[in-house]
């Protein structure tokens, strides 16, 4: 498949123009015109450019692409990353926000499918755009549950700040580092709030306001969306898919 073709599907599929964001979504580097496998992972890190060129990718797909809001020098980590793609004909492909709310692919969307949990709505502004999702159980589970669940569900080892009720009837989810969002959690009145990692500042926030919130790793919860597209890309365009996985601990 040509390199510009499967970006032109992926940019629609996602929708990247539409969406603002810090990122520079899309095509980051380009390959010499060709694309017959893709390997996908979270991170743009030299480790999971060796494991594409390994794997004989031709377009690495990822989720933290290596180009944001400011310009920055080529040298050390940023030079090698790049030196490896050029030398490797490997092309990277970056989608951040646009895959956090696609609303069948994305990281949050995908919790209803993964977790099985019924997603009510939408929930939790960012840069004005609606990335998470609102939870709510019919019958009101524990916070033990909902920690096995992802355990299960992630293969993760949730941290949990256990403020909140023992039920859980409403929550919201926001996939990777969502803990700014507590605040809408909070005055939406849900019991709980589910992200990837915590931040020191937002503690006493959760406790005065008496609200659980479970942390199920920033990369767990960041591979859903990811693995979602390769389904899509091999099911759809028949190209031949890697999931590189790497898990941070974080």
């Amino acid at each position: 498949m040509k390199t510009r073709a499967l970006v032109d599907y992926l940019d629609a599929l996602l929708k990247v123009r539409e969406v603002e964001d810090d990122s520079l979504n899309g095509l980051q580097t380009e390959n010499s015109g060709e694309v017959k496998k893709v390997a996908l992972a979270v991170d743009a890190s030299l480790e999971a450019i060796e494991r594409a060129r390994d794997s004989g990718a031709d377009l690495l797909f990822v989720h933290h692409g290596m180009f944001w809001d400011k310009p920055f020098s080529l040298t050390g980590a940023m030079y090698k990353r790049i030196k490896l793609l050029m030398e490797s004909d490997i092309a990277l492909y970056a989608a951040h926000l646009p895959l956090d709310l696609h609303p069948e692919l994305g990281n949050n969307a995908q919790i209803q499918k993964v977790l099985g949990w019924p997603v009510a709505g939408d929930f939790g502004e960012y840069h004005g755009t609606i990335i998470g999702k609102e939870v709510r159980f019919e019958e009101p589970i524990s916070v033990p549950k909902i920690v096995r669940c992802l355990q299960e569900s992630l293969g993760c080892e949730p941290r949990v700040w256990n403020f909140g009720p023992e039920k859980v009837r409403r929550l919201g989810y926001v996939s990777g580092g969502g803990l700014s969002i507590l605040q809408q959690a909070i005055e939406a009145g849900m019991d709980a709030f589910v992200t990837g990692e915590p931040k020191h500042t937002f503690y006493w926030t959760a406790k005065e306001a008496g609200i659980n919130v479970v942390f199920a790793g920033h990369y767990a919860t960041e591979t859903l969306g990811i693995k979602a597209v390769g389904e899509v890309l091999w099911k759809e365009l028949g190209l031949e898919t890697v999931f590189v996985d790497l898990p941070t601990g974080l």
